[in-house]
């Protein structure tokens, strides 16, 4: 498979995820008018989430609508692993800071080798590209109530802006090659990572 191929496999899910995304959120419009409060609350800022290699076991990808604390709707892709190591991991946040201008939070681990491991790995999307992408054991078209090989987050199982009839993607296995995120949430159930470091930078330092 050559790079433009990847992304553009990736990109092409995205689209064919977009009608059930318009549904939940139609729901999730319902819940924020009154008759139903989100469990899960989000900042509502994106941020930037990015890996030289993404190994996942148990991969789950569906629908949701994150919800802020001021009511606002956030439709997303959650891609979600049951285990994942992650070769040179990096999470990055442009925070406006009056006066001083832009500051970047960088979080990185994994860069000088070794690998990240997480478990119960999920991400909020709203973007998900990658240059390379194998995957084995691949079903797209399955109700993401009916999710076999990959799980729901359980706080998006609760959710009421969770739509069990709608459109999911699972595989048993994938791989995935430069990986670049733009996310609004990350959450796993454990994560080790080596080599942590966490650096607040004036100016603009995100990891693409």
């Amino acid at each position: 498979m050559s790079q433009n191929s990847g992304r553009t496999r990736w990109r092409r899910f995205a689209l064919v995820m977009v009608p059930s995304l318009l549904v939940t959120a139609a729901l999730g419009l319902t819940m924020a008018q009154g008759a139903l409060a989100a469990s899960f609350l989000i900042s509502g800022q994106k941020f930037k989430l990015s890996a030289d290699r993404l190994a996942a076991r148990g991969l789950s990808i569906y629908g949701m609508v994150d919800r802020t604390r001021k009511g606002d709707l956030v439709p997303v892709v959650v891609t979600g692993a049951k285990h994942v190591k992650i070769d040179a991991l990096c999470q990055s946040v442009v925070v406006p800071v009056p006066v001083l201008g832009p500051y970047t939070l960088r979080l990185t681990a994994a860069e000088q080798g070794g690998q990240a491991v997480a478990k119960d790995f999920y991400v909020d999307a709203t973007t998900l590209e990658a240059d390379q992408a194998s995957l084995s054991d691949l079903d797209i078209g399955i109700a993401a109530g009916s999710l076999t090989e990959g799980e729901i987050n359980r706080g998006d199982r609760k959710s009421p802006f969770f739509n069990p009839d709608g459109i999911a993607q699972q595989a048993e296995e994938v791989v995935l090659t430069d990986v670049q995120y733009r996310a609004v949430a990350v959450s796993a159930a454990t994560l080790s990572a080596p080599d942590l470091e966490l650096r607040l930078k004036q100016g603009l330092h995100e990891c693409f």
